[in-house]
């Protein structure tokens, strides 16, 4: 019984920095799953990850006096680590953005919890099969992993390094933009054959109305494009977010 608030404050500690992550990875932290199976899931990391991990956090856990601190510091590491893969994942929804424009369905919108207000169609729907795919492909189980080994790079009692996770959430950002488009250039290289196609038309034949004739056709040729390489898109989309987590949070 004396060592129960030692166990306690240690899952205290591990439970800010698990918590943290937890409430930003992708699928995890969709507005769309209740609170409670979120904090339930939280805890149920905690539990898991507690024998691996207390050693390391045990020692931060006699300090009583420095424990608000410790834990304020612990949430901050795992809200950078979260804020981290989550701008990384914006890469599907960049890439569904840009397809919806291509398409011709931009002004298609839904709500997206995820991006905390209204997304086009076709971002919402790459954005939930990245999903998918993603934790099909285990890329889940490396962001496990990099929680796990967090405690090695970001030892437990310690403020996180601002500038060294404001200057990755930058080179991360122009990675994410740089992903999205790459994945989505099928579709910018139609969109442009085919509205230089429409240009040639509305030239040649002024008096007709081309663009609002052929809207249906970009549509029906563009989604047919989209469901061509659409699982060409996911799974690029999973190596890369697995590489990205193999190598230390950099491609």
């Amino acid at each position: 019984m004396d060592q129960l608030p030692i166990d306690a404050a240690t899952f205290l500690i591990l439970f800010a920095r698990v918590g943290a992550v937890l409430m930003l990875l992708p699928a995890f932290s969709e507005e769309s799953v209740p609170a409670q199976v979120r904090l339930v899931t939280a805890l149920g990391f905690s539990i898991g990850l507690y024998g691996l991990l207390s050693p390391k956090i045990t020692p931060a856990a006699h300090a009583d006096a420095a424990l608000p601190m410790i834990v304020i510091a612990e949430m901050l590491v795992g809200i950078a680590m979260g804020m981290i893969v989550k701008m990384l994942f914006s890469a599907a929804s960049v890439a569904g953005s840009i397809a919806s424009m291509q398409v011709g369905l931009a002004s298609a919108l839904v709500a997206d919890p995820s991006m905390g207000g209204q997304s086009p169609l076709l971002a919402r729907l790459i954005g939930l099969a990245a999903v998918i795919v993603c934790m099909a492909a285990g890329v889940h189980h490396l962001w496990i992993a990099s929680i796990v080994d967090s405690y090695a790079l970001f030892p437990v009692g310690g403020l996180p390094p601002g500038q060294d996770f404001a200057m990755l959430a930058v080179r991360v950002l122009g990675q994410a933009t740089s992903l999205g488009v790459s994945l989505a250039a099928p579709l910018i290289l139609y969109g442009a054959i085919f509205n230089l196609g429409l240009g040639l038309a509305a030239r040649v034949a002024p008096a007709i109305q081309v663009f609002f004739i052929t809207q249906p056709l970009n549509l029906l040729l563009g989604l047919s494009l989209l469901a061509m390489v659409l699982g060409t898109m996911l799974t690029g989309f999973a190596t890369a977010m697995s590489g990205f987590m193999a190598h230390g949070w950099s491609f």
